[in-house]
């Protein structure tokens, strides 16, 4: 294994992605797992081997079985999505949660989608947002917005704008997009937190930055209406320009 990494990496030997994966394979025909799955991704990505998503499921799953969180996490995602198994919900709700109890944060956000739309499982929101503030706690960013959404919609949880906004923020300072249109509408009308147009402005702008639809248009919104910005028909327009080649209905109508 530590022989493939070398390949793999060019450490102390040219780098080789043939040779890291004959190497890996040796390893994992004798059951070593950090060797299993890295063959998993060899045959995923196609370093070193011809691209073969059901030989990496394969090695995935030798890996899974031996308690590699990580592995786990993978090969449910195979299992979700079809990648070299037959797809099978229920598998892949089987192999996020074993990966979840491991403290995988990735497989504890996967395992609250599962419970929030029944995939694999029974529907059960209390037990989504379980899963969510599991991840969140952390520091999953799609986890911290989902357990935002919970929070703001009462879904498994009680109702609490405040707590929305706390997590919708914890996952917009990570660059979250959806999260900072979020904070946005918060502090624009006082959901949870103060009123604060300036904030507002400040977090829509961040999302429209990475091509958030809405947020786009709501900044253009800000800047035509000088609400927490200083007025600009000029870049309002642009944003509204920005948004309409989204679709945004609104957008286009402005």
């Amino acid at each position: 294994f530590s022989l493939g990494l070398c390949f793999r990496k060019g450490c102390g030997v040219v780098a080789d992605n043939s040779e890291a994966a004959k190497w890996f394979r040796a390893a994992s025909e004798q059951g070593h797992v950090k060797a299993q799955f890295n063959l998993g991704v060899c045959f995923r990505k196609g370093y070193g081997v011809v691209a073969d998503d059901a030989e990496a499921a394969k090695w995935f799953r030798a890996a899974a079985e031996q308690g590699q969180a990580v592995a786990q996490n993978i090969l449910a995602l195979c299992f979700k999505d079809g990648h070299g198994v037959v797809t099978d919900q229920a598998e892949a709700a089987k192999w996020f949660r074993a990966a979840a109890e491991r403290g995988h944060a990735e497989a504890q956000f996967n395992v609250g989608v599962c419970y929030l739309f029944g995939e694999g499982v029974v529907a059960d929101k209390a037990e989504a947002a379980r899963w969510f503030r599991a991840a969140a706690e952390q520091g999953f960013a799609e986890a911290q917005f989902s357990l935002g959404l919970c929070f703001r919609k009462g879904d498994g949880v009680v109702a609490d704008n405040a707590e929305a906004a706390r997590w919708f923020r914890a996952a917009a300072e990570q660059g979250d997009g959806k999260a900072q249109f979020n904070v946005g509408v918060c502090c624009l009308f006082g959901d949870g937190v103060v009123v604060n147009k300036a904030e507002a402005a400040k977090w829509f702008r961040a999302a429209a930055e990475q091509g958030h639809a809405k947020a786009q248009f709501t900044l253009g919104v800000c800047l035509r209406n000088g609400s927490g910005v200083v007025a600009d028909e000029a870049e309002a327009a642009k944003w509204f320009r920005a948004a309409a080649v989204q679709s945004h209905a609104e957008a286009q109508f402005n």
